[in-house]
């Protein structure tokens, strides 16, 4: 198999706040890989109106306000390249545009995971790749993803660039060997001689009523390997640009991608861009409060938006982006305005990467805080089956409404 791949390559701590409630989501679950189907759902900044219920931390959507305006002011970046000439893509299509884009342009680049041939994987993030490039580089492996994880740990040391999938991130557990202890610590202990240039990515985070093992939100699971980026795409346009630099970084790096995503869609750039894999996003400046998210809470957070503004208050939204090293620069030079954190994520309450974050802002932006950070995260059960029980383990946007209005007091 070695000798394959070389000719393959010559042709990212509680928070002071009380518990919060929740709500939505969806996925595919694992049949036999013959007959698996693609399933989306639209999730959009605007957000629908959810059904109703009482106000408050605890409380339902019906108090959202959806015709406010939440965005004060378009970021340089999305100003930029909305000036130039783009084309529309949904998320899992910029996330193949940019994989394709990398594998034409370095033919070490190559993919490997469960129905990623011909099948096109199970959301056609690599539809059409195996025709174009082959059986070789575009590799469907068994149900095996302890052994096919180490192969393409093994394919980076001898110089390739691999792609690994992941059909569903909750599965990557059965490798999580081969990626604490070889993935992230083989430049370190071969002393440099081998880099692993390899992309770790797939769907993840709380799916309709998919059950526990299929809403894994492996963030927690994997901050705390040494020697191992990781990043979370929330646009097509983001998620594209950190493909790309995902495949040209020699660092290790895993890409979340949540299920419920895939179907965005933006305006993306005709010519080539690459996004930097340690830098937050600005999503929509602000004065009073800070609130730092990723992913899908960046639309529910941005949903909550619309109602704080028209409450009077004026909320800064980034989006963190890179969840392993966090980007300290932004988040500071926002704290230091704002005085105020508020940090909304789908990850674990215990041990997730808002716990992290709330310890690394006390560590280093302690003095310009005027009220103690507060951190809204899944709550610390298994994702339940029934849907009337999922909807309430997940943080929606009246709890952070609510949460606003605390830290403003």
């Amino acid at each position: 198999m070695a000798s394959i791949f070389q000719g393959i390559g010559a042709a990212t701590s509680l928070s002071s706040s009380t518990l919060f409630d929740s709500k939505k989501l969806q996925l595919c679950s694992r049949r036999s890989l013959s007959e698996r189907k693609t399933s989306f759902v639209v999730v959009r900044a605007a957000g629908a109106k959810m059904d109703g219920g009482s106000s408050g931390i605890g409380g339902r959507a019906d108090q959202l306000v959806t015709n406010a305006v939440a965005t004060k002011a378009d970021t340089p970046a999305a100003a930029a390249a909305a000036s130039k000439p783009g084309h529309e893509l949904l998320l899992f299509e910029a996330l193949r545009e940019g994989l394709e884009e990398e594998m034409e342009r370095d033919a070490r680049v190559c993919v490997m995971g469960e129905d990623v041939g011909h099948y096109g994987g199970s959301y056609k993030v690599t539809k059409g790749l195996a025709p174009k490039y082959g059986d070789l580089r575009v590799l469907d492996t068994p149900i095996a993803e302890n052994s096919f994880t180490g192969m393409g740990i093994g394919a980076a040391m001898m110089g390739l660039r691999p792609i690994i999938e992941g059909m569903n991130m909750g599965f990557l557990l059965l490798a999580f060997n081969q990626i604490s202890n070889n993935c992230g610590m083989l430049h370190y202990t071969s002393g440099g001689q081998f880099k692993i240039p390899v992309v770790i990515r797939g769907p993840g985070g709380v799916g309709r009523q998919l059950g526990a093992e299929h809403s894994q939100r492996l963030e927690s699971y994997f901050q705390s390997i040494p020697g191992i980026q990781m990043v979370a795409c929330s646009t097509p346009y983001n998620a594209k640009g950190l493909m790309k630099a995902a495949i040209r970084s020699d660092n290790p790096v895993i890409l979340f991608e949540h299920v419920l995503l895939y179907n965005l869609k933006e305006t993306i750039p005709d010519e080539e861009y690459v996004l930097n894999l340690e830098e937050a996003e600005m999503v929509r400046p602000g004065e009073h409060v800070t609130i730092l998210t990723y992913s899908r809470m960046r639309y529910h957070v941005m949903q909550a938006a619309k109602t704080l503004v028209n409450k009077g208050y004026d909320p800064e939204v980034i989006d963190i982006r890179s969840l392993k090293p966090f980007d300290l620069h932004t988040i500071g030079n926002s704290i230091k305005k704002t005085h105020r954190v508020l940090i909304v994520e789908e990850c674990m309450r215990t041990g997730g990467i808002g716990a992290s974050l709330t310890a690394a802002i006390s560590e280093n932006f302690h003095d310009y805080l005027d009220a103690p950070i507060v951190c809204l995260s899944s709550q610390d059960v298994p994702t339940p089956y029934a849907g009337t029980l999922e909807e309430w383990t997940v943080v929606q946007p009246p709890q952070i409404v609510a949460a606003v209005e605390q830290l403003c007091r």
